[in-house]
C-alpha cells in the first residue's frame, strides 16, 4: 500500500502542480488592540510605561500588569453578583498570553511583578527570624508536654487537664512565597497547606506547565479539575493514600501563563480540557508581533514615575492584612464586594446581550462555554480594577463595571479568533512553519529530507515527520519534486524538491 506521500507525488506526476500555490490555512484575522485605558488610573499608566520601556506588544504589557494586580487583590473580597440570591464569586483570573519567542514576554512580566518580588523578599527575611523562634518554641513545648504526661501518667483526667492547659503546639511560620512556576496540583496543595492562602501560578514559559508532570495523561484531569475548583472558589479536596485527606477551604489562585503559539495550540486543542471546562475560565490574548518596530529610543519622562506609583500601590495592598477566618492562619474569609445600583443595571444589560449572542447563528455560539461565564469574568475584572484604586472599597461603581465589560469583550473577541485558529490540523501548522523556514532561512532553490530534519525548525526532528510535511507542501504547490534528484549543499540527494516562492 502506498504512503500518503507517495500518492501525493503520483498525483503531481499525473496532473502537474496547481496553477499557483495555495495557502495552507486561512489566516487569522488581525488581533484587536487591547483596551488598555479600561485598566484604570493605576494599571493603565503602568502597562503603557512597560510598553514604552520594553517595547513588547501592548497586550503583553497589559496582561502582565493585570495578572499581577489579580494576584495582589483577590484574597480580600468576593464579588457579589445580582443573581440567584446575590451569589458571591472569587475574583481570581486565569490569564494566558500567546506570543512567539523574542516578543519580550519575560521582561514585560519582570517589570510588572517587581512589587511581588519585593514583598516576597520581605517575607523571607521575616520567615528566617520567625523560623528560629518557632523551632525553639516547638522544642520547649514538646519538653513541657513530655513533662506534663510524666507527672500525671497515673491519672488520665489529670493528664488531659495538664495538656489542655499547655495548649496547642506552636504554629509553623508560613512559607514566604506568593507565586509558583510549574507545580503539579499535589505540589500546589502542599504550598497551600503550609503557605499563604492566596497564591499565583505564574510562568513566562508556559510550556513548562503545559508539558510538565501536572499535565501528563494520568495527571491532566486531576490538575485541571482542581484548577477549575479553585477558580470557582470551592475548597481543595484531596484524598491520597498514605497522606490522608485534606480539605482546604478559603484558598485563592490566580494564573498567568505566557506561552508560544505551538504550546498554546496543544492547550486549546485538547478535547479533554475543553470538555472539563477549563477553556471557559481562561482569558487569552495573542497580540500581533512587535518585531521589526522596536528601534532604540529615549524613554518617556513619565515612564519611571508610572511604574513607581504602580509598584508602591501594589506594595501598600500587599501589606494590608488578609481577611482570615477566626482562629486560622491561612484560611481566607473575604468580604462581599457588591455592584452599585447603576453598575448592577449595566451588568444585567450585558448579561442579556451575551445571552442573545449565544443563540444559534449568534456571534458567540462557537465559544458558548466562555460566553456563559463572560458576565462573571467582567465582574471579576471590574472588582480587580476597583480594589487597585481602593482596597477597602465596598462596591463596584458603574465606570469600573463598564471597564470590566470592555475587557471581557476583548477576551471574547480573542477567544473567537484564537480558539478557531487553534482548530487547524497540527500537520498544517507544522507545514506552515516549515514553509516559512524555507522562504526565510534556507539558502538555495531546492531542499531534501535530511536538510529539513537536520537543519529545519526544531519541531521537525525525524525523517517520517519531514516526509509527511513535504507531502503537504507538495499537495499545496509549495514544493515540486525533482524527479532526477539534485545536488544540495554539496551532496547528491536522490529525493529533492524545488522550493516555490510566493508571488510578490
Amino acid at each position: 500500500m502506498k504512503t500518503i506521500a507517495a500518492k501525493v507525488v503520483d498525483n503531481f506526476l499525473q496532473h502537474g502542480p496547481p496553477e499557483s500555490p495555495r495557502p495552507l490555512m486561512r489566516a487569522l484575522p488581525p488581533a484587536e488592540l487591547f483596551p488598555v485605558d479600561a485598566l484604570g488610573p493605576v494599571l493603565a499608566p503602568a502597562a503603557k510605561a512597560i510598553h514604552d520601556r520594553v517595547q513588547a506588544p501592548m497586550a503583553i504589557c497589559a496582561q502582565s500588569v493585570l495578572g499581577t494586580a489579580a494576584l495582589v487583590t483577590r484574597g480580600y473580597v468576593n464579588v457579589e453578583l445580582p443573581i440567584g440570591g446575590k451569589r458571591v464569586k472569587p475574583i481570581s483570573s486565569y490569564l494566558v498570553t500567546v506570543a512567539e519567542s523574542g516578543e519580550r514576554k519575560t521582561e514585560a512580566d519582570f517589570q510588572a511583578s517587581w512589587a511581588i518580588r519585593k514583598h516576597e523578599e520581605d517575607l523571607r527575611e521575616k520567615h528566617d527570624a520567625a523560623r528560629q523562634s518557632y523551632e525553639n518554641d516547638k522544642i520547649a513545648w514538646e519538653k513541657a508536654r513530655d513533662e506534663a504526661v510524666k507527672k500525671t501518667k497515673s491519672n488520665r483526667a489529670a493528664t488531659k487537664l495538664a495538656l489542655d492547659n499547655l495548649g496547642p503546639s506552636p504554629n509553623e511560620p508560613l512559607l514566604p512565597r506568593l507565586t509558583c512556576g510549574e507545580p503539579t496540583i499535589e505540589g500546589l496543595v502542599k504550598v497551600f497547606v503550609k503557605g499563604w492562602p492566596s497564591l499565583g501560578l505564574f510562568s513566562d514559559e508556559g510550556g513548562m506547565f503545559v508539558g510538565g508532570h501536572g499535565m501528563t495523561t494520568e495527571a491532566k484531569l486531576r490538575t485541571v479539575s482542581n484548577l477549575s475548583r479553585l477558580w470557582d472558589g470551592n475548597p481543595i479536596d484531596r484524598m491520597r493514600s498514605g497522606e490522608g485527606a485534606a480539605l482546604l477551604p478559603g484558598r485563592r489562585l490566580s494564573v498567568h501563563l505566557m506561552m508560544q503559539p505551538e504550546v498554546a495550540n496543544i492547550l486549546f486543542q485538547d478535547r479533554l480540557l475543553a470538555g472539563q471546562g477549563i477553556h471557559s475560565r481562561l482569558l487569552v490574548s495573542a497580540p500581533e508581533s512587535a518585531a521589526g518596530t522596536r528601534y532604540p529610543k529615549q524613554e518617556k519622562p513619565e515612564t519611571t514615575q508610572a511604574l513607581e506609583d504602580y509598584g508602591r500601590r501594589l506594595l501598600d495592598i500587599l501589606k494590608t492584612p488578609l481577611p482570615l477566618r477566626h482562629g486560622k492562619m491561612n484560611e481566607l474569609d473575604p468580604r462581599a464586594l457588591h455592584l452599585s445600583m447603576e453598575a448592577g443595571k449595566t451588568w444585567k444589560v450585558f448579561v442579556d446581550h451575551v445571552e442573545r449572542q449565544m443563540r444559534p447563528g449568534g456571534e458567540l455560539e462557537s465559544i458558548k462555554g466562555l460566553a456563559n461565564k463572560l458576565p462573571e469574568h467582567a465582574a471579576r475584572l471590574a472588582a480587580i480594577i476597583t480594589l487597585v484604586g481602593d482596597i477597602h472599597a465596598i462596591e463596584i461603581d458603574d465606570d469600573r463595571m463598564r471597564a470590566g465589560i470592555a475587557l471581557a469583550e476583548y477576551y471574547a473577541g480573542e477567544a473567537l479568533r484564537v480558539f478557531e485558529g487553534s482548530k487547524a490540523n497540527v500537520d498544517l501548522m507544522l507545514a506552515q512553519r516549515l514553509l516559512d523556514w524555507l522562504h526565510w532561512h534556507w539558502q538555495g532553490p531546492a531542499i531534501s529530507l535530511p536538510d529539513i530534519y537536520q537543519y529545519g525548525p526544531g519541531a521537525i526532528r525525524d525523517k517520517a515527520t519531514a516526509k509527511r510535511l513535504v507531502a503537504v507542501l507538495v499537495d499545496h504547490g509549495w514544493l515540486m519534486p525533482i524527479l532526477e534528484g539534485a545536488e544540495i549543499a554539496g551532496k547528491r540527494r536522490r529525493e529533492a524538491w524545488q522550493i516555490v516562492k510566493a508571488e510578490a
